[in-house]
């Protein structure tokens, strides 16, 4: 097979692999769905100070940075540790699948399911707020953040090569949960405390928050850009040496 015809095989594994954890699937599409309804149903006809934008526009960054993050975090690597569970990856190893193949496969396959969590966001800020954005801007908003939410899956990828799936599910969310909060996706950082703001820097999500923001304000991102391609790197050497490490 050639290896486009064997990337088509492995990303519809990857769809199915997915779905067959609808609860994480579930979860990760409500929480960050939920969250931005309720948020800008009190806030969203507000303004942003820092931006000069209504708080719907700036918080579909915030909250669409927490749902692409969401779900290409823990989705692919959940399934990834499902298949190890049940002996697929040694089929795999086995018919010697290349490795970038079967990364690509995986990170692709959670995409389509992190363009809903997107489409879901805009849907509830265009029913609760109205037209805050236009489309090129937010055509530009969620390509950022499908793109910049790659590293993510990778490393979810790493931890379900070499965690069972149940201990995936818990190591990822324990992740995600202090990772979201402490990048002020869910409270702007300006009302959290010195040390968190002193942290937030050093966290991925912030950095891909800011990149998304600034498709919306137009401010300077070279650095969150920066951050988001090293983290990219970070994750893909993650998930190679957990892959070649792996004991199936």
């Amino acid at each position: 097979m050639s290896t486009t015809a064997v990337l088509r095989v492995e990303v519809g594994e990857g769809l199915r692999a997915i779905l067959r954890e609808p609860a994480a699937l579930f979860f990760s599409v409500l929480m960050p769905v939920g969250f931005y309804a309720l948020f800008t149903s009190i806030f969203g006809r507000g303004q942003d100070p820092g931006a000069g934008l209504p708080f719907a526009a700036t918080s579909l960054a915030t909250y669409g940075t927490f749902g692409v993050v969401s779900v290409m975090l823990l989705n692919p690597g959940i399934g990834v540790a499902d298949d190890r569970n049940r002996g697929w990856l040694r089929v795999k190893m086995v018919s010697a699948t290349p490795l970038p193949v079967t990364l690509a496969a995986r990170v692709l396959a959670a995409l389509p399911y992190a363009l809903g969590v997107v489409l879901a966001i805009s849907a509830v800020s265009l029913l609760l707020a109205g037209p805050v954005l236009d489309l090129d801007t937010w055509l530009r908003l969620v390509a950022v953040l499908l793109v910049g939410a790659l590293p993510f899956a990778l490393f979810g990828v790493a931890v379900g090569f070499v965690a069972t799936s149940g201990a995936t599910a818990a190591i990822l969310n324990a992740v995600l949960f202090p990772m979201v909060l402490a990048s002020g996706l869910w409270v702007p950082l300006e009302l959290m405390p010195g040390f968190i703001r002193t942290i937030a820097p050093f966290l991925p999500t912030f950095h891909l928050a800011r990149l998304a923001e600034a498709q919306l304000t137009g401010a300077p991102a070279i650095g969150h850009l920066v951050a988001v391609l090293a983290t990219t790197a970070v994750g893909a050497a993650a998930a190679g040496f957990a892959y070649r490490k792996l004991r199936v």
